[in-house]
């Protein structure tokens, strides 16, 4: 087994959430609120009172439920050492798709208002204290089509000198039992993105697109009109139901996932041609790939993670090569299905044979203190 001792000086995790859903204005509120009182009566309702499409993506609800924030990252974290030889020292917040309160039948907060609020909490919390990672970059949450865009950016901005990114959510997925993270399809190339993206251009910052894979034809359109912008593919471009059978149908089976897998490589070819494009591999965990549906995870191991996610990995070094792929844990929307260190050590065993310790250096560190211009510390 390969180790990242003497090749980084630490891991930079490219694609953190934090929350604290107790007192911020985010999606899991009444989960929190039942989880706080009576966690096991939380896990029992959860089946009944969440969607099919919520259930499969987040497994169970402790993952959105409860408090994340440094302490428990650290937590999640500190495996990783025993695995790979190095701790993870920076890491690059990215958006939790914060919204109103809605508890009271009513949106207390407007989605752009708590964008910015999420923003400020994010700076509020202890990174570099202690033995904690230092926050190297923040990616903020905001709408190229909102009328305010420039002037959200610029609030956030106001925030914190480590503002380096846009992400807006556009998952669609014609499966209706699949869960959908935007409002209508075809956003990233619809003519009222494409202007407003002009002000992420102009403060030359970066974005992430998450996207599922029969999307991935947008961040082409994306790309090929803003080739200035650095964008990065979320999540290796999530191909749903890869792995297995999520939604109504979709993976159900053999011949299904093997068009899925198809599909994507199709267009991940198409959008390598692109040098403005980079790839995260992060997400490798999403239960949405169709791990299974069980609420203690349904991956294993480090070997079983390696084989499932070796031919993404490949493919992607394949055509995207060491300098264009980072890596990101997605922590703690992965965490049921794969502990942080079974992430990095497959990753390690994938990578190493592909490149050495050039591509394991790009991968772990180099690459996401490029393209978020990160400031390390020391």
């Amino acid at each position: 087994m390969s180790s990242l001792d003497g090749v980084v000086r630490g891991i930079v995790d490219a694609h953190l959430h934090q929350w604290n859903p107790r007192s911020t204005p985010w999606a899991a509120n009444r989960l929190s609120r039942l989880y706080r009182f009576v966690p096991a009566f939380g896990d029992r309702v959860f089946p009944m009172v969440v969607s099919q499409a919520d259930r499969e993506y987040v497994l169970t609800p402790s993952t959105v439920a409860r408090v994340y924030e440094p302490m428990q990252y650290l937590a999640d974290t500190s495996p990783v050492f025993k695995t790979a030889g190095v701790r993870v020292d920076t890491v690059v917040h990215m958006e939790s798709h914060w919204r109103g309160d809605e508890t009271a039948g009513r949106v207390d907060t407007p989605a752009g208002r708590s964008a910015v609020e999420e923003t400020r909490y994010v700076t509020t919390l202890p990174f570099g204290a202690d033995s904690l990672p230092q926050l190297g970059a923040i990616v903020a949450h905001a709408d190229p089509r909102a009328e305010r865009f420039a002037e959200l950016i610029d609030e956030h901005a106001a925030l914190t000198d480590r503002l380096r990114g846009i992400r807006w959510i556009t998952t669609r997925h014609p499966d209706p039992k699949i869960r959908n993270g935007a409002d209508a399809d075809g956003i990233l190339s619809s003519p009222s993105f494409l202007k407003g993206f002009a002000e992420v251009a102009d403060r030359r910052l970066v974005f992430d697109a998450f996207v599922y894979s029969h999307q991935l034809y947008d961040v082409v359109t994306l790309a090929r009109e803003y080739p200035e912008v650095t964008i990065v593919v979320d999540h290796v471009g999530a191909p749903v139901g890869v792995f297995g059978p999520v939604g109504a149908r979709t993976g159900a089976t053999a011949g299904a996932r093997a068009d899925i897998m198809r599909l994507w490589r199709e267009r991940m070819v198409t959008l390598a041609a692109y040098p403005n494009v980079m790839v995260k591999l992060s997400g490798l965990g999403l239960p949405v790939l169709g791990y299974g549906r069980e609420r203690w995870g349904n991956v294993g191991s480090r070997a079983t993670l390696t084989e499932m996610v070796g031919p993404l990995v490949d493919h992607v070094f394949t055509h995207f090569g060491a300098d264009r792929v980072m890596f990101g844990s997605n922590f703690p929307i992965d965490k049921p299905n794969v502990s942080f260190d079974m992430i990095v050590g497959a990753l390690v065993d994938l990578i190493a044979p592909l490149g050495g310790d050039y591509a394991l250096s790009k991968v772990f560190r180099d690459n996401a203190l490029r393209v978020y211009k990160i400031e390390t510390l020391g």
